[in-house]
């Protein structure tokens, strides 16, 4: 006998002792209250499974009670671990609505709810734990197909109370608000359109979707909301050309899973097709989207969207916010919808001659096409700029942020820059640690530029954490690196002031604050490979007692004592010639690319006075970078303390930050002022290469250029670093400065701003045995200022390189309603 009968003959089985327990108990004479327990999930398995569908079903209300009427009873204690991502879009949907009182775009108490395949009523009984519903809602309407769902709900909300919600048995197309009638002496008009509507689970059901979708366009207020829950199954092809879907993390289904979950669900008549939110997110603007896996019933995929109506009202944003904004839209690819209908002749014609930034691009070709926007638009903050990110330069990253924190001493940058209120400042982001002590001096304005996605989601994070959270929160998740409740904070508080793309990945990456082991934050992303390896090495040879006794230290005395028992291990010549001295290990661990590495090596052979036929020598190689790591490590444990001063060894080894021990930006001082309203009001988040992003700022903007050490990653046989130094020239203004660190001593582009307008200096040095800053892992600082004007390497990209015709982007976007207002 094979395997396929004994699994027949067993599924047949079970099949058989499930009707005979069903025929048993029906003909009990003790009553057994088949609501609960056991009888609960039988009575799902058969409606669902076996119960065979009736045939003779006229329409889709017949189908629907055949399907839900046996089990209405049972159906909210069945669908609870099968219908994931309710509760998340609720919450989702509340914090968005509380962020449109605070802001008085809606007002509390006079909002109204309409609720799509309401089914049962949970979702209402729900939201109560977001917002009080009797309080917050002036009323609710429910809308099922289903009459026994229906009577379900009416019976919870009566038992609840509840007198401000209508549950009505109707078909979703035919449904119309009543027009709610106002107080006559106040001045808000009478209006039958929603403040908010809801889909659980009940667009897969829908046959003719196409009429619901395009009926809610007209049935949700121009500052709405709508938010949607749903089974799908889609390819990441099908969306691989769309920029304003919101970000496509973890949105493809594989082969296996698209055909097996369509064919599972088609049964039960539950409709996957990719077409049903695609249809979604064409007609409405995307806020946030995600799209997640429920795994304990085997990976089931769902999404969890909410959009507004992508033609923006004229109300949606203050004209003092849009003046504020205007003045930053000279030097910031940034743009903001106004006047569309009287200033898109204009600004097309004017875009032939201007550069452009990739947002303004995208936004024109959308609204030629009648699209929505790039979903950054749609973000109640625009501190965070429109990429694409699936942009192989953008995936390369798989999903990994490098660095957790900046490695960089912001009191060295405030002493050499001096920032002042009219400084416009260019910084790589990293982790986004200097961008926050910047912003406090109040700068006009701070571009941090990241290739890496990941970096800028974590700086956004940071951002959105100041706009909601209390220090001890932030303390928590930034601090300590953990907190237990960050999926909760994530949803009903941070995600308002958080982009699409950011959501998903934090959403996806909870576990980085709320697991149990390790030390959260601070030991994920590509630097984690060092501090796991220091972490087991002080475990293994019996350190860790000296380390904390080190950390402790209340003298540099006492810990310059300490160090000697630390350092036989940590700088032992094995561990370097093993681990240490990999190129695998400069980059994975340390991030220092080869480029960087080869300046390293190539200074030691300067220094001991060695021929370049050595450098293929490993011994000689591994050498150099030891001795690297023992200059870098020696003086910082003579000249800095640790426990009280230098965060970022103390981060290293004890896996968070102390109270006494931290950066300026987790200061309770720190937290007053930026979470103060419109603290990040100048920051603008590019994701792209700085070249790219300097090359569409506009000329002479600049005052301050922060690029790390990112020009040693460049190829001395290349043009690519002579390229950004006359780039860097085009942007700033005279006398702007740049502000860089190298590995080497005497860095090779040097002579290449010299050679463009620049003129430079170095203002710290590290030489064997001298501290440079508390980090001191930099050979040299230096600061280029610009002395001159050179001619400029050439126009940035601008719209007439589109590959739409003017007259056809005009024509088009004459006939778009998509924005009423369009101004740069």
């Amino acid at each position: 006998m094979d395997w396929l009968h004994v699994y027949i003959a067993g599924a047949a089985f079970l099949v058989f002792a499930l009707v005979a327990l069903v025929l048993f108990v029906s003909f009990q004479q003790v009553k057994i209250d088949l609501n609960h327990g056991v009888f609960t999930y039988l009575k799902f398995i058969w409606a669902s499974f076996l119960k065979p569908h009736d045939s003779q079903a006229g329409d889709q209300q017949d189908a629907l009670e055949s399907f839900y009427k046996t089990q209405a009873s049972v159906y909210d204690a069945t669908r609870r671990r099968l219908l994931c991502g309710r509760e998340d879009m609720l919450g989702l949907i509340a914090a968005q609505l509380k962020h449109k009182v605070e802001s008085k775009e809606i007002k509390s108490g006079k909002a109204v709810w309409v609720d799509i395949g309401g089914g049962t009523g949970y979702n209402i009984e729900a939201m109560s734990a977001f917002v009080p519903v009797e309080r917050f809602f002036d009323h609710v309407y429910l809308v099922d197909l289903s009459p026994s769902l229906c009577e379900v709900a009416r019976q919870r909300f009566q038992r609840l109370g509840w007198k401000n919600v209508t549950v009505l048995c109707q078909d979703a197309r035919s449904f119309r608000l009543p027009e709610r009638q106002v107080d006559p002496r106040s001045t808000e008009a009478a209006t039958d359109r929603a403040d908010m509507i809801t889909m659980s689970y009940s667009l897969s059901m829908i046959p003719d979707y196409y009429s619901v979708v395009d009926s809610l366009t007209s049935r949700l207020k121009p500052t709405g909301l709508l938010g949607v829950c749903d089974f799908y199954v889609q390819s990441i092809v099908d969306v691989s050309s769309r920029n304003y879907i919101g970000g496509a993390f973890n949105r493809h289904v594989n082969w296996l899973g698209r055909v097996f979950w369509r064919a599972w669900f088609d049964f039960d008549r539950v409709n996957l097709e990719a077409a049903r939110r695609d249809y979604l997110e064409y007609k409405f603007g995307t806020v946030i989207s995600a799209s997640e896996r429920n795994y304990l019933l085997g990976g089931i995929p769902y999404y969890i969207f909410v959009g507004c109506p992508k033609e923006f009202a004229s109300t949606r944003s203050s004209q003092a916010t849009i003046e504020k904004l205007d003045a930053s839209f000279t030097e910031s690819p940034y743009l903001h919808p106004a006047n569309h209908e009287t200033e898109m002749d204009k600004a097309v014609q004017k875009s032939t001659s201007e550069v452009r930034s990739k947002a303004y691009e995208s936004a024109v070709i959308n609204l030629s096409a009648n699209l929505p926007l790039p979903c950054s638009f749609y973000q109640n903050h625009h501190y965070r700029i429109h990429y694409n990110d699936m942009l192989p330069k953008h995936t390369q990253f798989q999903n990994e942020y490098i660095y957790a924190f900046t490695w960089e001493d912001p009191r060295v940058d405030h002493r050499l820059l001096n920032i002042g209120s009219d400084d416009v400042i260019l910084a790589i982001t990293s982790a986004g640690d200097n961008i926050l002590d910047y912003l406090q001096k109040n700068p006009r304005r701070v571009h941090a530029v990241d290739l890496n996605p990941n970096q800028n989601h974590l700086l956004e994070l940071k951002v959105a954490s100041y706009s909601t959270l209390g220090h001890r929160d932030m303390w928590k998740i930034f601090g300590e690196g953990k907190h237990p409740q960050f999926r909760e904070l994530l949803i009903s508080k941070l995600s308002p002031h958080l982009s699409s793309q950011a959501f998903q990945y934090w959403l996806e990456h909870t576990h980085v604050f709320t697991s149990t082991s390790g030390y959260g934050l601070y030991e994920t992303g590509g630097s984690r490979h060092a501090i796991r390896m220091a972490r087991w090495l002080f475990n293994i040879f019996g350190l860790q007692g000296e380390v904390t006794k080190m950390c402790e230290a209340q003298s540099l005395e006492e810990q310059r004592a300490i160090w000697p028992r630390i350092r036989r291990v940590l700088l032992s010549k094995p561990l370097n010639w093993a681990i240490v001295s990999t190129e695998w290990f400069a980059w994975k661990a340390a991030g220092v690319p080869r480029n960087q590495r080869n300046m390293i090596v190539d200074d030691f052979f300067r220094r001991n006075g060695l021929t370049s036929d050595m450098k293929q020598g490993k011994d000689i190689s591994g050498q150099s970078i030891w001795e690297y790591v023992v200059n870098t490590l020696d003086p910082v444990v003579k000249d800095t303390m640790i426990s009280n001063d230098n965060y970022f060894y103390y981060l290293c080894v004890q896996g968070k930050f102390s109270r006494r021990c931290h950066p300026t930006y987790l200061s309770p001082q720190a937290h007053v002022k930026l979470s103060t309203p419109g603290a990040f009001d100048g920051l603008r988040i590019h994701t792209d290469e700085i070249n790219e992003v300097i090359n569409r700022i506009t000329p002479g903007t600049l005052t301050i250029a922060v690029v790390m050490d990112s020009m040693d990653w460049f190829d001395p046989a290349e043009d690519a670093a002579a390229a950004q130094a006359r780039r860097l020239n085009h942007a700033l203004k005279k006398g702007g400065r740049i502000l860089l660190r190298s590995a080497s001593i005497d860095p090779w582009y040097i002579k290449h701003f010299e050679d463009n307008g620049f003129t430079a200096r170095r203002v710290g040095a590290r030489f064997p045995g001298t501290c440079i800053d508390r980090v001191n892992m930099y050979a040299s600082t230096w600061i280029c200022t610009k002395n001159e004007d050179i001619i400029r390497p050439g126009a940035g990209r601008t719209m007439s390189s589109l590959s739409l015709p003017d007259s056809a982007v005009v024509a088009k976007a004459k006939r778009s309603t998509s924005v009423e207002d369009l101004q740069l």
